[in-house]
């Protein structure tokens, strides 16, 4: 009978030190450009976030920055293309809210938004994107969205039952204080997205091809490892 060798596996399934993970990491942000290609999150005006009626009930909402709009548009469209060439170069969409500090990306919110939707049909999240303010990528300006919900947070004039927990985690990360007329950020925050073509290798390079599924649960798991404290992501973290 044929013997099994373990010796590198065990190696490879080995706990990484966490220099390694941070070498990890920063490779990845590096090869991805992420602070270089990265955008504000919010419009802002001396300092404070911009807020501006919104919907048919006009709700005070965070405003999305100009650049972002633009950057989740670019790379939305590289996916819509493809979608309709039927060429399936890319699989979707992956994106994080981050700070930095000395060119280190601090993790804030990972997260993807993916090419189908449930019926194999263009996702409704990347739809129409230029005039898709409701859904747009999953940070829209709905309720149910990231922009939404973290507005009625912020925001005066939200229903109660609009106010969720995990937003007021949020709120309480990223602004000085809230609910506010004039919300205020407490570090300067940003927006990163790219369009993951089918095929990439992720931030473990090793492994090879990375499905977009697969590298925002890799991505969460190593930046919950990095940062606790900072990551807001509620799945796929070690619980506290």
């Amino acid at each position: 009978m044929s013997t099994i060798h373990l010796s590198g596996l065990h190696h490879s399934l080995h706990p990484a030190p966490k220099q390694e993970k941070i070498a990890l990491w920063t490779r990845f942000c590096s090869d991805h450009k992420i602070i270089q290609s990265a955008v504000p999150l919010f419009e802002l005006s001396n300092g404070h976030v911009m807020v501006r009626p919104y919907g048919r009930d006009q709700r005070l909402i965070l405003q999305r920055s100009t650049q972002m709009n633009e950057l989740v548009i670019t790379e939305v469209q590289k996916v819509i293309s493809d979608f309709k060439s039927h060429s399936e170069e890319y699989e979707g969409l992956i994106y994080m809210m981050f700070w930095t500090n000395n060119n280190l990306v601090l993790p804030l919110y990972i997260g993807k938004s993916e090419k189908y939707g449930t019926h194999q049909n263009l996702s409704a999240n990347i739809d129409g994107i230029e005039k898709n303010n409701g859904f747009f990528c999953r940070w829209g300006y709905n309720y149910a969205y990231h922009i939404g919900n973290l507005s009625a947070v912020v925001c005066h004039g939200h229903p109660e039952e609009k106010i969720i927990r995990k937003y007021k985690k949020w709120a309480e990360r990223l602004f000085t204080d809230f609910p506010s007329e004039n919300p205020k950020l407490q570090c300067d925050t940003y927006f990163w997205i790219e369009a993951w073509k089918r095929g990439s290798a992720g931030i473990w390079k090793e492994y090879g091809e990375t499905s977009l599924t697969f590298l925002e649960y890799l991505l969460i798991g190593v930046a919950s490892d990095l940062f606790p404290d900072l990551l807001l992501n509620n799945e796929g973290v070690n619980r506290k």
